[in-house]
């Protein structure tokens, strides 16, 4: 099988010739690892062939002006407006979100904020892309489409947002469907770029804490659902499957989705509740495909090459019968992951994950 026979066939819960590998990182250990490899730094695809990841992403570049200018000591998006800050820790540092500029916005005001146009990306390149990748599992969207919660979040405060859900706010709602409506447009045209060439869409919305749904399934049936539908209605009428990523406790959601259209559910922490491995297969493998269950806060980050092995096997003795599963880190592997332990998550992912074979 070539990646993309691979991974389309794991979606459709079937067993491939091996399990479909998908690899996520932060800068730092994305560095450590090309360094390990003899890569230059730059060499993104060298690194994915070299840990064999059968995926590969597609999308349109934003080519407008910039509609939100630079601010001292911050990074400013100026696409969206979302404001950031350098936080350094332990292992290296990242930026985070900061000062909400619509935390307080009226609708009026939420109206007259400035975001890009369709017409704003760069559609030209994506059919080469695809015909390049032709193999490979290409997929459009990523983890951050349509993302109601997460999204608004980061230019109006992630409390503030829920209350929006909650309440029904008119300022928030109008937030949300202005962004939401730019994004369907730019996936729709990037679909028809693509002349076939995308194998799958991909979605997400954190649906969960550690404990628990993060909103109730009223209001998820209310405001999350209707918005995210269109998106699978827009996969469907490309006769495209459709994966979503959701973090912590989601699996209350599950039910929804299937009745969506969403066959493939994404991230998977098995530390959360009611989202270790034995229990979804059990109550959803006859349902949905999976893709994740190696959690980047497990012992891939805190411990050791034997350790990492272990916890492959594990998950893959468990996912892997009758198919249905895609092995990849729960999230971006973290910087305080060490280099050997990652190096020894792919060499076990293929070395175990092969139908046929122990």
């Amino acid at each position: 099988m070539n990646s993309r026979q691979r991974v389309l066939t794991a979606f459709g819960r079937a067993e491939p010739d091996r399990v479909p590998i998908n690899y996520m990182a932060n800068p730092d250990i994305d560095r450590r690892l090309k360094a390990h490899f003899g890569l230059a730094a730059d060499d993104a695809e060298g690194l994915r062939q070299a840990l064999g990841v059968d995926f590969r992403g597609v999308g349109a570049p934003y080519a407008g002006p910039r509609l939100h200018a630079e601010r001292p000591r911050r990074r400013v998006d100026p696409e969206w407006g979302r404001v950031t800050r350098w936080i350094e820790h332990g292992a290296g540092g990242y930026w985070d979100f900061c000062d909400f500029p619509l935390r307080d916005a009226d609708e009026e005001t939420i109206a007259a904020w400035p975001m890009p146009s369709p017409e704003d990306y760069d559609y030209s390149g994506i059919a080469e892309r695809c015909r390049a990748m032709g193999r490979y599992a290409v997929y459009a969207g990523h983890a951050g489409v349509p993302d109601v919660i997460n999204a608004t979040g980061m230019v109006r405060g992630m409390e503030q947002v829920l209350i929006d859900l909650l309440t029904g706010d008119g300022a928030g709602l109008l937030l949300i469907d202005r962004r939401l409506e730019i994004q369907l447009e730019v996936l729709r045209r990037t679909l028809e770029a693509a002349r076939g060439g995308v194998s799958f869409l991909w979605l997400g919305e954190d649906l969960g804490t550690q404990i628990g749904p993060l909103i109730s399934p009223q209001v998820f049936r209310e405001q999350i659902r209707p918005r995210h539908q269109r998106f699978i209605d827009l996969a469907r009428a490309f006769d495209l499957p459709v994966m979503i990523h959701s973090c912590g406790s989601s699996s209350w959601a599950f039910d929804d989705f299937i009745a969506m259209g969403i066959g493939v559910v994404d991230t998977l922490q098995p530390e959360a509740k009611d989202m270790a491995p034995a229990y979804l297969k059990r109550r959803y493998g006859g349902r949905l495909a999976f893709h994740g269950c190696i959690s980047t806060g497990g012992p891939v980050a805190f411990g050791t090459a034997a350790d990492t092995i272990a916890d492959v096997r594990a998950t893959l003795e468990t996912m892997m019968p009758g198919g249905g599963y895609c092995f990849s880190p729960t999230h971006a592997l973290q910087d305080n992951s060490p280099t050997e332990n990652v190096v020894a998550m792919y060499d076990a992912a293929r070395q175990y994950g092969t139908y046929g074979k122990g």
